[in-house]
């Protein structure tokens, strides 16, 4: 039985185990920059378009929200209906994919922001997240947040199916090629027993200043390696505490250059932003 141990610990060592209780640092001292739903404010969210101007703009990650067809299939959408991004009606889980595919995701935004129009946004379709694996394979680091898990059977399970079908549950060169959020911690739970190498946001939505008790921090170093917070509620101690807990601090929403500068004052470990030209500022500038 000893030589067994042995031999098993050995394997590990040679081959990076990753116990379920251990929890996957995200390795780095810069300051993460993430295109929030691509480069959602000059060119329509979670469409391909825009991801590839959050790509050219030399993001860390571009984000990706998820919701799921009638027919099982995830597709990169922030809200639970069509409404507001296409020129549809209803909720996404009611459309198949072919149905979904037959809606206008670029439109919208030429009529509601015309001095950012463009003729080539007219052309933009609801990317499913395999299209944009698809697209994009090793050439960008990938941040996906599952959104309403509860009412999508199989979410998580169907998320890991297809990183792995893209062999993208490794490291990048300097960084994780893929991060999971949620503000769901029964779907981030579940995850983390799935696929323990992953690193994972714990995403909060705090009504007031952010806080956290020693019960909070036990609980969330279980599973996370991060928390995601709305930077007007947070401040350098409560920054600070979590990084103490070794939990990094990925700040939303950045849509200015002074929230910008804000965000590098706090310590925050990541950033969320809408404009693929904020990344251009310097730490501390």
């Amino acid at each position: 039985m000893r030589v067994i141990f042995i031999l098993l610990v050995g394997l590990c060592l040679v081959t990076g185990c990753v116990s379920q209780d251990q929890i996957r640092p995200i390795g780095t001292q810069k300051t993460l920059i993430i295109a929030h739903r691509g480069a959602s404010a000059i060119a329509p969210e979670h469409t391909i378009i825009a991801y590839e101007i959050a790509q050219q703009a030399g993001v860390d990650y571009i984000e990706i929200d998820l919701q799921m067809t009638k027919d099982g299939v995830l597709v990169a959408m922030h809200d639970e209906k069509v409404d507001r991004t296409t020129d549809g009606t209803g909720f996404v889980k009611e459309y198949t994919l072919r149905e979904l595919k037959q809606l206008n995701a670029g439109n919208w935004f030429n009529e509601a922001y015309p001095d950012l129009a463009n003729k080539e946004f007219e052309y933009e379709e609801v990317p499913t997240l395999e299209d944009i694996f698809l697209h994009f394979g090793d050439d960008v680091n990938y941040y996906i947040e599952l959104k309403s898990p509860p009412i999508y059977e199989g979410m998580e399970e169907k998320l890991l199916a297809l990183l792995k079908r893209y062999d993208l549950i490794r490291e990048g060169n300097d960084l994780p090629k893929v991060i999971v959020e949620s503000f769901n911690e029964d779907s981030l739970t579940n995850f983390h027993a799935l696929e323990p190498a992953l690193p994972l946001i714990q995403l909060f939505s705090f009504k007031e200043k952010a806080a956290l008790s020693v019960s909070d921090y036990e609980r969330l170093k279980t599973y996370a390696s991060g928390i995601g917070v709305n930077i007007k509620l947070v401040d350098r101690e409560f920054i600070h505490e979590a990084q103490l807990n070794d939990l990094q601090v990925h700040l939303f929403t950045i849509k200015t250059e002074l929230d910008m500068k804000n965000a590098f004052n706090l310590d925050a470990n990541g950033i969320f932003v809408d404009s693929p030209a904020l990344s251009e500022l310097k730490e501390g500038s």
